[in-house]
């Protein structure tokens, strides 16, 4: 703020917004709210600058009628307790909603004078990187899990307020940025249900890709569904075979780990920090083209097929397995993530001798799926590579449209671009 552009001033928050206001600390139940009656606004509502009114719980009867706070047209909610990479999390709030009260975990801001600050822009200044950072700096608490914002220390915040004019034009244009990002958001939310609804379709037989069917319209199946008469029952441990090779001699391979989302990932750079053991000789490997899974996660899908490098470590409690010839590994591995088999996962591991929540292989391995030959295979996995290509296009423009955004909120919230040319360098 060294050198503000001319017109511009240095104003303590407490000057922009009212004493921010909250509802009453709630113990509510973890569903849609009742017909009728008001929900809670959840802490998670408020994320990365957008705010979400449907995200609601129900609250105890008892604690209806003791909350007194709406979600207001042009106000701003920000998330005043919450873990330290959520803390502060702010966004503007276009209209009122009425369905559902605040908690205390959320802050309403108002304007003080609608004639000297514009909450659309205030919302921007809130979310950019500096101001996340002092948020984040504020942040008070004994538990690192949870930090608190305190009020006094909030208001004291300085911001570099422009003229009113030019605080509505940049809010115009970041929120024209907003809006190409929110429909990029929602094409990418539409390809990837069609994705989700054709792996259905095609990992179950409903459709066929052209050339393949040769089932004449016939079918069979089992108490999981019916599938064509050209598909063969078999168990996951026809295809595949556990490998119980390990790291003895204690060498520097990478090791992994295994997400929800992304299957098997570099350990260090998805936590940002070394999380595995100094000792990894009693790890496992698990080479290019293996699985791997946690053996005591599987259940929300956690299951890996291995491309990131040559070699790589797991950890001890993971199994690892490969296939043997009849199956298309790719396809395998995107049946071994759908719908289906994380339900069997679920029931097997509820099921399993120790009661731990654990899969080994022994049972993994008496899970039955039904499959097409390998010619089909390899198309259907080939025609879904395609779908995570154009998947993985619209992800990289969005990505790139909000690091333009990011750039273009800097110069504009800090006046190294202006949106009004004034007269002198003062305001008309």
């Amino acid at each position: 703020m060294k050198h503000l552009p001319k017109g511009w001033a240095v104003q303590p928050l407490s000057r922009l917004v009212t004493q921010p206001t909250s509802g009453v600390s709630v113990q509510g139940e973890e569903g849609p709210p009742q017909t009728g009656k008001p929900g809670v606004l959840r802490l998670s509502c408020v994320t990365a600058g957008r705010f979400n009114p449907h995200d609601v719980k129900t609250p105890l009867v008892s604690e209806v009628t003791r909350l007194a706070t709406f979600a207001e047209r042009n106000s701003i909610l920000i998330s005043r307790s919450n873990t330290p990479p959520l803390v502060g999390a702010c966004a503007y709030v276009p209209k009122d909603f009425q369905d559902a009260f605040l908690p205390d975990t959320l802050w309403l801001l108002r304007p003080n004078d609608v004639t000297t600050v514009c909450m659309r822009w205030l919302s921007f200044v809130l979310l950019s990187s500096p101001y996340r950072l002092s948020l984040q700096r504020i942040a008070s608490g004994t538990s690192e899990s949870m930090k608190k914002i305190q009020k006094g220390a909030f208001l004291k915040l300085k911001i570099a307020v422009p003229p009113l004019p030019e605080q509505r034009k940049i809010a115009e244009i970041l929120t024209t940025w907003d809006e190409a990002l929110e429909k990029l958001d929602a094409l990418i939310a539409a390809q990837e249900r069609r994705k989700k609804s054709l792996m259905q379709q095609l990992f179950t037989g409903k459709t066929r890709l052209k050339g393949f069917d040769q089932s004449s319209g016939r079918t069979h199946g089992d108490k999981f569904g019916i599938y064509p008469i050209d598909w063969k029952r078999i168990q996951l441990g026809e295809v595949t075979r556990e490998v119980f090779e390990r790291n003895t001699g204690g060498a520097d391979f990478p090791v992994l780990s295994c997400t929800k989302h992304h299957g098997l990932v570099l350990s260090q750079n998805y936590f940002g920090k070394r999380v595995h053991a100094e000792d990894t000789s009693s790890y496992r490997m698990v080479r290019r083209g293996e699985f791997a899974y946690a053996t005591n996660h599987i259940e929300e899908g956690s299951i890996g097929f291995q491309d990131v490098c040559d070699a790589g470590l797991v950890s001890p409690i993971y199994t690892v397995f490969r296939t043997v010839d009849g199956v298309n590994d790719r396809y395998l591995f995107r049946l071994l993530k759908s719908t289906l088999l994380i339900h069997h996962y679920r029931i097997n591991t509820s099921a399993s001798v120790d009661r731990r929540g654990s899969l080994r292989y022994q049972e993994f391995a008496q899970i039955s799926v039904w499959m097409p030959q390998k010619p089909e295979q390899i198309a259907i996995a080939k025609f879904f590579d395609i779908v995570d290509q154009t998947l993985a296009l619209l992800r990289n423009q969005r990505s790139s449209l909000e690091q333009q955004k990011r750039g273009l909120m800097q110069k504009l919230l800090t006046g190294k671009l202006r949106t009004i040319q004034y007269k002198n360098d003062q305001p008309r």
